[in-house]
């Protein structure tokens, strides 16, 4: 049985998973950053759009089209809107999923104001005959709409003001080389560091009114997946467990067993990554084993295995893809504390 996206419930190592975005996430808007000097991390990115925005301020135009590509939870969203107040303009927002029909396009295009900054998350997922109107929008600030039926029906150019679209996209090779085009600017983020996750921490901390000992903020950030949505859902339940414990200090052992009760590892590893590596072991030997195969074992999409769960479990070294499927690594064993019977034999397999 699928788990539902939309809901952590009883399963509270969820918490770790980013590509579900929590009613608290889009909720809590007082940890997100208002300006780019208080966006932490993505340093490149940051300064590089920093440039770009000044430019386009002094010359009083729209910035360039705006591709922001990365794994989910990386402060992607809060980026644009950062971008939407430095610029002091307007800023819409909505995902490709919402917009159905060309209409739904046009309704919103035909609102915004000069320079406005629009942003479309997932924005590989947007339909074709929306795409195509996008083109139009995009190149040259003018909606096509379709007036009549029939033999009758001809085109309008109806002109809007000049705008600059952010898109947003955790699968880059599935936005299409023409809408991909049409974006001056294409900058990529990348995981955090734990250092940088740690200061994401002490902020969030200053504006959520706890204090955190230095060690224990290393230790959330170590289990945030690189991830500051990640690293601030954790900091939240931290403080959860530690005002009910009377304290109003997240301390290291109070990290210790929060994750504990929460089944979440010091790698930040929830319940659902070890299962897969368990899976792959006791019901196939450690691999190799298909995704396909996999993903019915664990009783998830497999989708969801292959774009969130096994990039960080290759990301940290326990799973290897190979031409013959999915292995788990001597590193795997090594962090669940199992004995890796089948190692010789499963690797000198795999590459003959």
């Amino acid at each position: 049985m699928m788990k539902d996206e939309n809901d952590f419930g009883a399963d509270f190592s969820a918490i770790v998973r980013a590509d579900i975005a929590s009613n608290f996430d889009d909720n809590d808007g007082s940890l997100r950053p208002q300006l780019l000097k208080d966006f932490l991390g993505q340093t490149t990115v940051k300064n590089n759009l920093s440039t770009f925005i000044e430019a386009a301020r002094l010359r009083k135009e729209p910035l360039d089209h705006l591709l922001l590509i990365g794994p989910p939870g990386l402060g992607k969203t809060t980026l644009a809107q950062i971008t939407a107040h430095e610029l002091g303009v307007d800023f819409k927002v909505t995902s490709a999923p919402a917009l159905e029909k060309p209409k739904d396009l046009a309704g919103i295009l035909s609102t915004i104001t000069e320079r406005t900054v629009f942003f479309i998350d997932e924005i590989h997922r947007l339909k074709p005959a929306i795409e195509e109107m996008l083109y139009i929008a995009m190149e040259d600030f003018e909606l096509d709409w379709i007036i009549g039926q029939g033999a009758a029906a001809r085109t309008v150019r109806i002109p809007i003001p000049p705008f600059t679209l952010v898109g947003a996209t955790t699968k880059a090779g599935s936005v299409s080389s023409p809408l991909r085009s049409r974006f001056g600017i294409i900058p990529r983020f990348e995981f955090y560091t734990q250092k940088e996750l740690s200061e994401i921490i002490n902020r969030s901390a200053n504006i959520l009114n706890i204090q955190v000992e230095e060690d224990a903020a290393l230790l959330m950030a170590q289990c945030s997946r690189g991830t500051p949505r990640v690293a601030n859902r954790v900091l939240r339940r931290m403080r959860d467990f530690a005002q009910v414990a009377g304290k109003n200090i997240i301390t290291v052992d109070i990290v210790d067993e929060g994750l504990k009760k929460l089944e979440i590892d010091e790698m930040g590893l929830e319940k659902y990554d070890r299962e897969i590596l368990l899976s792959i072991i006791q019901n196939f030997g450690g691999g190799p084993v298909g995704a396909e195969t996999l993903a019915i074992s664990i009783g998830e999409s497999m989708d969801t295995l292959e774009d969130y769960y096994e990039p960080y479990l290759i990301q940290c070294g326990f799973l290897q893809r190979t031409p013959r499927g999915r292995i788990v690594t001597p590193k795997a064993y090594a962090h669940l504390k199992l004995d890796n019977l089948n190692s010789s034999d499963n690797q000198n397999s795999l590459f003959e």
